[in-house]
């Protein structure tokens, strides 16, 4: 293993050097756990439950149609930050970790002399558990309370992590790039009383969950407004990159289902994103399908950095600098595997045998595979967005695109549960092609 990680790093060397080159913006990260789209007001909702997003999506280009690749934390986030599936990672699920060595957005910003951090608040992404420190030069676990009843799975508190991930800027000189993490919205749902009024909601007694739900939007909405103030002083938005995206979405009682991770209905699915730069980005909205894949090249391809090919995903800066059109007939790829594994012996096992559904998203077709039951759902989600009308008749057949999806990731699952580092293959051969290895 060692050897292949000074195989990798010299590759990273090679392609990046080691100087910052001199006006780089620093870079900033900013997401939020199991936030809906359609529940910002910056997306149409009738709540007025984020005005400072609203306010900072506003100044860059928001996505309509943007997607996370996995609706269980640990998963997103790995993804967000590789540009690779949880198949190739290696994290399919909460508690198992993704591989070592592989390369990610923040170790290719630090051969470039960013100072890199990150600042998570939410258990599952516990660097014993997926292994993203290696990443970071400061990995900060913010656990300041327990998430349910003051009794189980650690976490943070808006506040907190504001707080601290503000300290850090504020000793920074150097270009930087911070990922900052918040859990709320996430389950169990808390009233924030201190916003139910503004949002015309009933008294804690009569509250919904989807009441409640909105309320941590809008507490998680203003500590962001917090830490963006903060941010301000230190780095003006003008030289500043600021990427605004949540992890997953969250299914408030949509086909009878409330939550997230085990299937792959639009709820889940569909998140905010948006990149924003005054000055470097054109405002306004992408219509066009998007995913979370395409963060790590946009960034690259935003401060004209070299992009691995290992890296999935598409570099959006392309289009809004007209060197291409945006893709509406592009197709987007799913998957969805069990939440947590209970332990560290069951972390392989958990790997390889975990996947529930696979699926798939183009023009508004969406069509997904359930592994175990063998159940096709499809759905015309220009006719049908809540997901009501499976169109999908009995004993049907897979399209072969979902097909061919379906076999590369059991592929995957199963190459990864033999796989103990992530210098890939086609890492390698990249190296070949350059001539330093046989």
């Amino acid at each position: 293993m060692q050897k292949t990680f000074l195989k990798s790093l010299f590759y990273l060397t090679f392609l990046y050097g080691s100087t910052a080159t001199a006006g780089q913006p620093n870079v900033v990260l900013i997401s939020v756990d199991t936030l809906r789209a359609d529940h910002l007001s910056a997306y149409g909702y009738a709540r007025q439950t984020s005005p400072r997003i609203d306010a900072l999506l506003a100044q860059g280009r928001r996505f309509d149609q943007a997607y996370t690749v996995e609706p269980l934390t640990a998963p997103a986030c790995t993804s967000m930050l590789t540009g690779r599936y949880p198949h190739d990672h290696g994290a399919v699920r909460n508690g198992v970790p993704m591989f070592p060595n592989m390369i990610s957005l923040p170790k290719l910003l630090a051969l470039k002399n960013y100072q890199t951090a990150a600042f998570i608040s939410n258990w599952t992404l516990k660097t014993d558990l997926v292994g993203l420190a290696e990443h970071f030069a400061h990995y900060g676990e913010v656990f300041t309370r327990k998430r349910w009843f003051g009794l189980l799975l650690d976490e943070a508190t808006g506040e907190d992590i504001t707080q601290q991930s503000l300290a850090w800027v504020n000793r920074q000189n150097d270009p930087f790039f911070v990922w900052v993490h918040y859990s709320e919205p996430h389950a169990p749902y808390r009233y924030r009383a201190d916003h139910a009024a503004a949002l015309g909601l009933p008294p804690r007694e009569s509250a919904r969950r989807v009441d409640r739900y909105d309320s941590e939007i809008a507490f998680c909405d203003t500590q962001i407004g917090h830490f963006l103030d903060g941010l301000w002083k230190v780095s003006p938005p003008e030289e500043t990159l600021v990427i605004f995206v949540a992890d997953h979405g969250e299914c408030l009682g949509e086909n009878q289902y409330w939550g997230h991770g085990r299937h792959l209905y639009q709820g889940n699915l569909r998140i905010p994103m948006a990149f924003i730069w005054p000055g470097q980005i054109p405002t306004g909205t992408e219509s066009a399908p998007a995913s979370l894949l395409d963060l790590p090249r946009t960034v690259l391809g935003l401060l004209r950095l070299p992009q691995p090919e290992t890296l999935a995903g598409l570099d959006w800066s392309t289009v809004w600098r007209g060197d291409r059109q945006a893709d509406s007939g592009r197709t987007l790829f799913f998957q969805a595997h069990k939440g947590a594994v209970q332990s560290q012996k069951a972390v392989e096992r958990g790997r390889r045998r975990g996947l529930l559904e696979v699926g798939m998203l183009c023009q508004g077709r969406k069509e997904s595979w359930r592994v175990r039951q063998k159940k096709q759902r499809l759905y015309d989600l220009n006719k049908d967005p809540g997901e009501t009308n499976n169109l999908a008749p009995a004993n049907s057949t897979l399209s072969e695109t979902l097909r061919t999806w379906a076999l590369t990731v059991e592929a995957g699952l199963n190459q990864a549960a033999t796989l103990d580092e992530g210098f890939s293959e086609q890492d390698a051969e990249m190296m070949r092609s350059l001539g330093y290895i046989d």
